[in-house]
């Protein structure tokens, strides 16, 4: 896909599949957020940086043909498949290609918004939130599922080197333009643009070998270490020692792999 850059982990076929895993593991997190938000029959939402799509399907099936959804997303490639599976199955989606700072939304036009692991990859978060919250109309809410503290993933038992590149992972995080762990900061974006905060939760995920929650940060370990190579952050046998360990860790009934701690926030338009 010509559109690499787009995403820290590209957006690739290999992505793609990636993404399909993790929002398999969160889907049940995303419906419990748009059932507490009041998404309904008839609305229309907006889905902000929506990916391939996964939610923008799922948010079609609840707001009905009377409803649409909006997915915004800066991969083209990404649109394009979510363009696709639009026409092929009938649902009221519109996919756009935009960067945040680009999108063309009309004020009081949008019943609810929601975004997940959007705003931890953007310079300014509280911009692009503002501008969302004027295409809202009164009374809607928004739905953000983001991180919390990435520093809470960890592997147990501990190994040097499969640590280390976990916490070379987050440097680079850090040493960005943005932040991570936008989640701790949208709550006082929030308020200081006049929402009201409705509810917050902390959401984790602690995996067992053999699962699809342990699969999930090691297919992120597959596709995100290679590139910390090129970045300069790690050594190509770092990398390989530290999948060495992992499969030593596998092998333990007993281990677990605490994933990044993520934070669901839900805020209305006063």
């Amino acid at each position: 896909m010509e559109d690499s850059n787009a995403y820290i982990l590209g957006t690739d076929k290999e992505e793609l599949n990636r993404l399909e895993l993790q929002h398999s593991i969160w889907s049940s997190e995303s419906h419990a957020g748009w059932k507490t938000a009041g998404f309904k029959t008839g609305d229309s939402l907006l889905d902000l940086g929506c990916g391939p799509g996964s939610c923008s399907v799922e948010l079609a099936k609840i707001v009905g043909p009377e409803g649409r959804v909006i997915g915004i997303d800066r991969s083209k490639s990404f649109i394009r498949y979510l363009d696709a599976l639009q026409k092929e199955r009938n649902l009221p989606i519109d996919a756009i290609h935009a960067e945040f700072d680009d999108m063309e939304l009309q004020p009081n036009s949008l019943d609810g918004m929601y975004a997940r692991w959007a705003l931890a990859w953007v310079p300014n978060p509280k911009d692009v939130i503002e501008k969302v919250m004027t295409a809202l109309k009164p009374g809607s809410k928004l739905v953000f599922h983001e991180y919390y503290n990435w520093s809470t993933h960890s592997v147990f038992p501990e190994h040097p080197t499969i640590k280390h590149c976990i916490d070379s992972a987050l440097k680079s995080f850090q040493d960005s333009d943005s932040e991570i762990d936008v989640g701790a900061y949208i709550p006082q974006y929030l308020d200081q643009l006049g929402a009201s905060i409705q509810s917050t939760r902390l959401m984790t995920k602690l995996a067992e070998p053999g699962t699809d929650v342990w699969k999930w940060p090691i297919t992120f370990y597959e596709s995100y270490f290679p590139r910390l190579v090129e970045m300069g952050y790690l050594k190509k046998e770092m990398i390989d020692q530290a999948f060495s360990e992992l499969k030593i860790i596998e092998a333990f009934p007993y281990a677990r792999l605490a994933c990044p701690m993520m934070i669901e926030i839900i805020a209305e338009k006063r």
